[in-house]
């Protein structure tokens, strides 16, 4: 279990005594929107509000954007020497590392996850990310295609120009680090858009890039709502492009909006329904505690996590049982600034109730809800909802086909392994998938089979910065993670000399 140093007494102190950030980060300065207007920020612990945050909209989205194209044309990050990107990258994530406990809290108060893993997960893996790009600053290089004797064929890779970033709610520091650090690594300049529902984290790393040495206008940082900002950065004709992570439906209207503007490219990493496959002969200990973990961490709120079960007949009940008891016994549900707590609050009022529609329309569809199934502490005033399973469920059920996107998973039986295969792939999405057996040879069979941008066998969620993150299908295409991130962000060049 995640351990931190400090009590809720402690940590509920030090929230009451910050103050965030909440005016957007355009130019290398902190400044409102230019409106005036400001929204309510509040957390999803106890509903109270917690900043007034900058409700930024078009005309800030164009200042931001004339920012970014400055400092790309003129050069200032994209034509420093390798070794100064490099150093400037590497304090960057030095500087997050420095603001640990700080950024964790911000992140904590503003999306509801548990600080323990604010602390030991989100801060350091952000961190982690930056400094794993900054190595490849002076690591990268150009190609020298095969030509006759009298001619020079340079292939080049060069930045695109202004990216717009949109990043989601649910690990707003990790997912942001996936983004600009390939972006920036390759120089490009930024706009980033994070979601109306967790501004304050990334706000704050816009000032540390600042420190870091990173120039003005490379990286701006506009708050806002998806109507107001994100919507006039996906259409705005001076975006090179989009990097977009979020909901299949909103991935759908960033591909309209660059149709409809410059044509400009999108990355798109979009919603999941990962199924587990466990076959009779599987070590139901470790699947129960790799499903368990991989449907509650988080609140459920991952785009790739486990929220399907699709388990052989002959051990599906007993399976059942030991996730339960996983989920009891480790993954206590808790205030998020009390550190043994695992499980915290969903993001807000109305994901909560979405998540607790699905429960009912799961027993409505005859689904038998073998754990969890309410709503819980609501005396905090914040959104908290047990670990459920949902047993019994068919593939047809709504259940096991939309993305809950909470502490819901739906487990289905199946006789054989052909079947399950089918159950797997019965699915709009593409994004993760795990198989759990001792016979190598069926999981050769299947991995090979499920379409699904990760595979795990007997293992759930286990990742590094090396490997490429993404789907298939209507969970997206492009890959966040590892050196291929590098490549979206950047396109060939060919220079071609003749010698006489």
């Amino acid at each position: 279990m995640l351990t931190t140093p400090r009590t809720r007494s402690d940590w509920e102190a030090k929230a009451a005594a910050i103050e965030p950030e909440g005016r957007a980060f355009i130019d290398g300065r902190y400044v409102p929107a230019l409106s005036g207007k400001t929204f309510a920020k509040a957390s999803p612990i106890d509903g109270r509000t917690i900043a007034e945050v900058a409700d930024c909209g078009a005309d800030d989205i164009e200042a931001a954007v004339k920012a970014a194209r400055a400092a790309f044309e003129d050069g200032r990050w994209r034509l420093k020497p390798p070794a100064e990107k490099k150093r400037i990258l590497l304090r960057f994530a030095e500087l997050i590392r420095a603001d640990l406990e700080h950024l964790a809290l911000l992140e904590t108060l503003d999306v509801g996850k548990v600080i323990s893993n604010s602390l030991s997960v989100d801060v350091p893996f952000c961190a982690d990310c930056i400094q794993y790009y900054a190595e490849f600053a002076d690591k990268s290089f150009d190609e020298v295609a095969p030509t006759g004797p009298n001619d020079l064929a340079i292939v080049r890779r060069e930045p695109l120009g202004v990216i717009g970033a949109i990043v989601p709610w649910n690990y707003p520091l990790i997912i942001t680090a996936w983004k600009i650090g390939p972006a920036l690594v390759a120089g490009n300049s930024l706009v980033l858009k994070p979601a109306e529902q967790s501004p304050l984290s990334a706000l704050r790393l816009g000032e540390l890039a600042r420190q870091a040495g990173l120039p003005d206008g490379v990286l701006n940082v506009v708050p806002g709502f998806g109507e107001k900002a994100g919507k006039p950065l996906a259409l705005h004709p001076d975006v090179d492009m989009i990097s977009f992570t979020g909901s299949t439906e909103v991935g759908k209207l960033m591909l309209r909006n660059a149709g409809e503007s410059n044509m400009k490219r999108v990355a798109l990493e979009c919603g999941g329904k990962s199924p587990h496959v466990v076959l009779a002969d599987a070590d139901l200990d470790a699947a129960a505690s790799g499903i368990a973990w991989g449907i509650y961490y988080n609140q459920g709120e991952t785009c790739h996590a486990g929220s399907r079960v699709i388990a052989h007949a002959s051990i599906k009940d007993e399976l059942v049982r030991r996730i339960g008891e996983i989920a009891a016994t480790q993954i206590p549900l808790g205030h998020p600034l009390d550190p043994a707590a695992q499980m915290g609050a969903l993001i807000e009022k109305g994901h909560m109730e979405r998540v607790l529609s699905y429960i009912d329309i799961g027993r409505q569809e005859g689904a038998v809800v073998a754990r969890g199934g309410n709503r819980v502490m609501a005396e905090t005033g914040g959104y908290y909802v047990e670990a459920t399973i949902l047993d019994g469920v068919r593939p047809e059920h709504r259940v096991a086909r939309e993305e809950i996107f909470g502490p819901v998973v739906a487990v289905t039986a199946f006789t054989d392994e052909s079947e399950a295969l089918g159950m797997a792939n019965d699915s709009i999405y593409g994004l993760a998938a795990a198989v759990w057996t001792k016979d190598m040879n069926a999981a050769h069979r299947l991995t090979s089979s499920i379409r699904a941008g990760t595979v795990w066998v007997n293992c759930f969620d286990r990742s590094s910065l090396a490997t490429p993150f993404g789907g298939f299908r209507q969970s997206g295409f492009g890959r966040d993670r590892s050196p291929h991130a590098i490549e979206k962000y950047t396109d060939f060049k060919t220079v071609w000399t003749a010698y006489s």
